[in-house]
């Protein structure tokens, strides 16, 4: 249902619609580039206006005239544009694009994340250049389709794991580069994620009904997936914990707390993923704890790395909410206590961890003890420094826009593509179970079963295009 409390609407038929989609799809990549000089107001739109969306709406807007913005709560809506008067409010992301599409310059897609590709995609048609919140996307087959159509199109793009703006990681990057720990060897980063409901305490759909809120429409938040009844459970933020909207812990999380490490080690794509330690799995939602493995094959510029990730509380059965925190192996703290979430970086000259999310704090334990990151050798300045953390991200995307040099925004969905495909990879291992081999160039397992999770089916209108 359409929310009557949108001040702003537009009737669209579905005739109409796959005809325009069908145009942006071929057409409208010949949409003559946009120059834009120092001075030059960007038209800005923002599809997830309400939460983190807000945030990132709200940074892009600083940047220019806020010409239409989308969100399926109109609640939400109301609040993000109170700033912006002229805005065109719709809660159908693809009304929205194609409408009012030649109007924009930049978006943020700031959706659950099984929206994320088809809107980014979309917009990426269009020549609209975007901001989209990590994970970038739902499957991994989408994440290449928003990698490549981005370099083919020269469109701008940026992936919200704003610790990626921080001087901090920065400098770890180019310590790791320069050989601060040597040869790097094995990686492990862990997280105090799931905070919302999932396995163990949901394993199934709710037997009950609710009605629609007045405020929502449910039928553009079901978006690609499968259409199934209302119900609170799912919306807002516990969509999470859901396999048909979000990526659970792995996802949300990995392109955060190992965004230094991918950086750092210059990571790729693995060649086998594994899941090693995984709570009961079920049809509908993450399980309550899971570790899972990723090798790395040698590089030119490197040797092989083993990855591990650990995620929730081994044991933990729902009734009491214990278990036991799934870590490292103590003895690579040496000594420090393990904050909730963090990052160790294993090499053989020593050893690197984050205890935060973002990478801008760091530690290298040599020599029999730990040294804070202003008190190592620092290495010599290869990257560019930001420090204005999720502003800085939307800052150097306008850059990138201006200066007509997507590479500026450093989480570029060249790079921010390439560390969502590794990550979800992960997902399918803890869903099917055991180990498989990955063909990155032909996106293929050994396994027709995991084959399968590479990408999904979606519900027709809202399709994915490959690129």
């Amino acid at each position: 249902m359409k929310s009557t409390n949108f001040k702003k609407t537009f009737t669209y038929s579905r005739r109409s619609f796959i005809g325009a989609a069908a145009s942006s799809a071929f057409a409208f990549t010949c949409v003559p580039s946009r120059v834009f000089g120092a001075n030059s107001r960007l038209q800005v739109a923002g599809i997830g206006v309400g939460g983190k969306g807000k945030g990132d709406f709200d940074g892009l807007a600083m940047h220019g005239d806020v010409v239409a913005a989308c969100d399926v709560d109109a609640r939400r809506l109301d609040v993000s544009v109170r700033k912006h008067p002229n805005a065109a409010k719709f809660s159908d992301f693809r009304e929205m694009i194609s409408q009012m599409g030649d109007k924009i310059d930049v978006m943020n897609v700031s959706t659950a994340d099984h929206s994320h590709a088809p809107a980014a995609m979309m917009g990426m048609r269009w020549g609209i250049h975007v901001y989209v919140q990590k994970p970038l996307t739902h499957t991994v087959w989408e994440a290449r389709q928003l990698a490549t159509i981005a370099r083919e199109e020269n469109i701008c793009t940026q992936m919200g794991n704003q610790g990626t703006a921080s001087d901090g990681l920065r400098e770890g990057a180019e310590y790791i580069r320069s050989g601060g720990l040597g040869k790097v060897k094995e990686i492990h980063a862990w997280t105090n994620r799931p905070v919302w409901p999932q396995a163990p305490s949901i394993i199934e759909r709710p037997a009950e009904t609710m009605a629609i809120p007045d405020y929502l429409d449910w039928n553009s938040f079901i978006g690609p997936a499968p259409m199934r009844p209302y119900h609170s459970s799912y919306t807002p933020f516990k969509w999470r914990g859901w396999w048909d909207y979000g990526t659970g812990a792995l996802g949300d999380m990995a392109c955060h707390t190992t965004n230094l490490a991918f950086m750092g080690c210059e990571l790729t794509q693995p060649t086998s993923v594994e899941s090693v330690n995984t709570g009961p799995i079920n049809e509908e939602t993450f399980p309550s704890w899971a570790s899972v493995n990723l090798h790395f094959p040698k590089t030119q510029k490197r040797g092989p790395i083993k990855f591990h990730w650990y995620e929730g509380k081994v044991g933990n059965n729902g009734k009491d909410n214990k278990g036991v925190k799934n870590l490292p192996p103590m003895d690579l703290f040496h000594g420090e206590t393990p904050k909730n979430s963090g990052l160790l970086i294993v090499g053989s000259d020593g050893i690197m961890y984050s205890p935060n999310d973002y990478g801008a704090d760091w530690k290298v334990y040599k020599g029999g003890k730990w040294h804070a990151k202003d008190n190592v050798d620092k290495a010599e300045q290869t990257l560019p420094r930001n420090g204005r953390g999720d502003n800085g991200m939307k800052e150097e995307l306008v850059k990138a826009i201006r200066e007509g040099k997507p590479e500026i925004a450093m989480s570029n969905f060249n790079y921010g593509g390439n560390l969502t495909e590794a990550i979800l990879l992960g997902n399918i291992a803890m869903r099917a179970g055991g180990k498989f081999t990955w063909d990155a160039k032909n996106m293929k397992t050994n396994r027709k079963d995991t084959d399968k999770l590479v990408s999904k089916v979606y519900r027709a209108g809202w399709e994915v295009d490959p690129a």
